[in-house]
């Protein structure tokens, strides 16, 4: 099998973190990097879709 042309050419590129804020467990809710809640920083709502979590869903039965 030969190696397509462009391949050892490729770069790859640099990773981007999964998401732009982190969960803090005292708040229980999406914090961004300065502090700010994620659910109301609408640039990181526009880029991200949403800021919800799924960890908490297996406990409700209507959740199915």
């Amino acid at each position: 099998m030969t190696t397509p042309f462009a391949l050892p050419y490729a770069t790859p590129r640099p990773s981007e973190p999964a998401a732009p804020y982190t969960f803090d467990p005292a708040s229980q809710m999406n914090t961004c990097p300065d502090g700010t809640l994620a659910a109301v920083n609408y640039p990181v709502l526009m880029s991200t879709a949403s800021t919800t979590s799924t960890a908490g869903s297996a406990t409700h039965n209507d959740d199915d």
